[in-house]
């Protein structure tokens, strides 16, 4: 355990507390903590890369925060009914089919190796500045609705485009994996080799 997984650790640990602050309608402090949430991302990045604190623990734990952070707050907000039900229900499909395609992978005894794709990239910084823009709107009361209906726009277009392009590499991945063929069985290869040598011999 380092200073970067400690910190992961801690957003993952903010996760309940953010949905119940939006829940009591305490937006202004809700805001607040995913600001603390996204500072404490961006250290865990910085201090990983710059000292070399890099981990097999954090490579998890990492996404798996993002996601629970994201998650949690997108639900929550559709639910109060600050965000649309389709876009809530695209961000949420999405994660489940990324997760559904790594467990089926591992269940076919198949590893995957999808690297991040540019347009997830784009659209997971979407979707935190959404989050965080109605987040703020809500606490602070900015009047930013037209910027904010304009975003759900983009950040669902981007939803959907990016779950398309991981589930057709994930296809392409499938087609073109081809597993190592099976050992023969100790008395077939036996015999193959004995038929080997008698050609050998007659050959000879």
């Amino acid at each position: 355990m380092n200073i970067p997984n400690s910190l992961t650790l801690g957003r993952i640990v903010l996760v309940p507390l953010v949905v119940w602050l939006i829940i009591t309608d305490e937006t202004l402090a809700a805001f607040l903590v995913f600001l603390l949430a996204g500072i404490s991302d961006a250290a865990d990045g910085f201090l990983a890369k710059r000292y070399g604190w890099r981990t097999e623990l954090g490579a998890y734990l990492d996404p798996i925060a993002d996601k629970a952070l994201l998650g949690s707050i997108y639900v929550t907000l559709g639910l109060a009914g600050h965000l649309p039900a389709w876009l809530v229900i695209a961000v949420v499909s999405r994660d489940i089919l990324i997760i559904g395609a790594v467990v089926l992978s591992w269940m076919l005894s198949r590893p995957l190796t999808m690297q991040p794709l540019l347009i997830s990239k784009i659209n997971t910084f979407s979707q935190i500045v959404l989050a965080g823009l109605v987040l703020a709107e809500l606490g602070l009361g900015l009047g930013l609705h037209q910027l904010v209906n304009a975003l759900i726009l983009v950040t669902g277009t981007l939803t959907i485009i990016s779950a398309a392009a991981y589930f057709w590499a994930w296809l392409k991945l499938m087609a073109s994996y081809e597993p190592a063929p099976a050992p023969r069985p100790p008395r077939k290869r036996k015999a193959a080799d004995l038929d080997t040598q008698r050609s050998r011999v007659r050959a000879s």
